[in-house]
């Protein structure tokens, strides 16, 4: 039920402005969720959401960029992945990532950073990680861009693909 009445929220917030958190009950109630004001304070933090100026000069509700964002954190977590990257390989819309033994999860949570639009999602366990893209064709642009970021390293010795 959780998820579901957060993903109700995230609908919500992305589809049109929604200033207070009253707003945002009555909305979800009327999408025939029973919530209280308390319930949705707690989904506000559980999702990271913070109020902001709207392209459409409404202060509401959005998500906020994760902490993890910053330069510095994200240019590391990419270091971690290239070091530990062992091999790539697609199987349709999936992705099989293999790194050195206990780096996975640090792996995963760079290319989660990277915020590609393609990937719907990560999981991993001690050296493997699975990713979902949203199609075939994604998965071939996937893996060629996750093969490349070792490349761009020896390249140009930075922390991001070009």
């Amino acid at each position: 039920m959780k998820n579901s009445r957060q993903e109700a929220i995230l609908d919500l917030i992305s589809s049109r402005d929604i200033e207070t958190q009253e707003e945002l009950v009555q909305a979800l109630r009327a999408k025939g969720y029973r919530v209280t004001q308390a319930t949705i304070s707690r989904d506000i933090k559980d999702l990271n959401l913070v109020k902001s100026t709207r392209g459409s000069g409404v202060r509401g509700y959005q998500c906020a960029q994760p902490v993890n964002q910053e330069a510095g954190v994200n240019d590391r977590l990419i270091r971690i992945l290239r070091d530990s990257l062992l091999s790539v390989t697609q199987a349709q819309n999936l992705i099989v990532v293999k790194t050195l033994s206990g780096s996975a999860n640090v792996a995963a949570e760079a290319l989660d950073t990277l915020n590609w639009p393609e990937i719907l999602g990560t999981i991993a366990g001690d050296n493997t990680i699975f990713i979902a893209v949203r199609a075939d064709d994604d998965g071939a642009e996937v893996t060629e861009r996750i093969r490349n970021l070792s490349r761009d390293e020896e390249k140009n010795g930075e922390g991001y693909p070009g």
